[in-house]
């Protein structure tokens, strides 16, 4: 893997585009929480697939799929990363978090499962804690069951799963995320089992737009708070959101959101997570410099590395 670009600020986020051993575009994310050290919490956000399949209305991430990561492809983000701060793969953070979720639905690439049964075995990093952030396609069974065994197997309470449901609306979900994927009922028959086996609860995120409902009748019907928590995100300014006149119900500057408070009140517990405002400009929530990248007059062939103010300065937010 060769890395191209870079975008970010040390301090808060920083994303990278690279080129694989194939010649294919990736992109990949660190993080750090300004108020703490990169030693007490780091955040690598990883890719998965090549571009998406799904094509969410509110992600970039969408279009230009040219496949699944290899286990080694996706281990060099990893390595990368490690490598750039610490060395002989030693990670001494207290909470090193590693998400499976920047392009790509994870669920779609059963590499992911080599990948997380070997994490604990190729790095010396006592505060792992692995995160998988789906849609649950339709089809992915088998994903999730072994999912299931390497959770109760390998990391009991030190994993993070999290399904990506947006509304309570069964046609604006479907709007929104135009895949066929796991009801309802079949994400929290598979959530309480996950739950079972010991560990956090279940995330259930919405990155919540204006106009599109979070009912907690509907909620209550089938996620039990005492097993599923609610996170709720901004709708990062991507060109999708933009396409598609998608407006964040989260905002900044915003100080009250009764939705959150009747979830509250219906016995939830509430995550409202918005982050760094600065994030959206490196684009580190999650998105697609690869797009943005490749927009640009000069041919990734060219092994050409833009300077950091050239992503600041020409990039679109490019976050999902």
């Amino acid at each position: 893997m060769r890395v191209l670009a870079a975008s970010g600020d040390e301090d808060i986020a920083t994303v990278y585009v690279a080129e694989t051993d194939e010649g294919k575009l990736i992109e990949f994310a660190e993080s750090v929480q300004p108020s703490l050290p990169r030693e007490k919490k780091w955040v690598l956000t990883l890719s998965t697939l090549y571009g998406c399949p799904i094509g969410c209305k509110l992600c970039d991430a969408g279009g230009h799929y040219q496949g699944k990561l290899s286990a080694k492809d996706l281990f060099s983000q990893v390595d990368y990363l490690i490598g750039r701060h610490f060395e002989n793969g030693k990670v001494p953070v207290q909470k090193f978090k590693v998400q499976f979720a920047r392009m790509g639905e994870p669920a779609l690439n059963p590499n992911v499962l080599e990948v997380l049964q070997e994490l604990p075995v190729r790095y010396d990093a006592p505060g792992l804690l692995p995160s998988l952030s789906t849609i649950a396609p339709e089809g992915t069974d088998k994903f999730f069951e072994r999912l299931l065994q390497l959770k109760n197997s390998i990391y009991k309470a030190n994993f993070q799963l999290q399904f990506s449901i947006h509304t309570t609306e069964r046609e604006k979900r479907d709007w929104l995320v135009p895949a066929k994927k796991w009801s309802f009922e079949k994400i929290a028959e598979y959530g309480e089992e996950f739950f079972n086996g010991g560990g956090r609860k279940i995330t259930l995120n919405f990155a919540l737009a204006d106009g599109m409902p979070v009912c907690p009748e509907v909620l209550l019907h089938h996620f039990a708070p005492t097993k599923f928590l609610l996170k709720i995100t901004p709708v990062n300014p991507t060109h999708q959101a933009s396409r598609n006149q998608l407006t964040s119900y989260v905002a900044p500057d915003r100080k009250k959101y009764e939705t959150i408070e009747i979830l509250k009140e219906a016995g939830y517990q509430v995550v409202l997570s918005i982050g760094e405002r600065a994030e959206n400009f490196i684009g580190s929530n999650c998105g697609q410099h690869v797009t943005n990248y490749l927009r640009t007059e000069k041919s990734v062939k060219d092994g050409y590395t833009f300077p950091l103010t050239y992503f600041h300065d020409q990039f679109h937010p490019a976050t999902c």
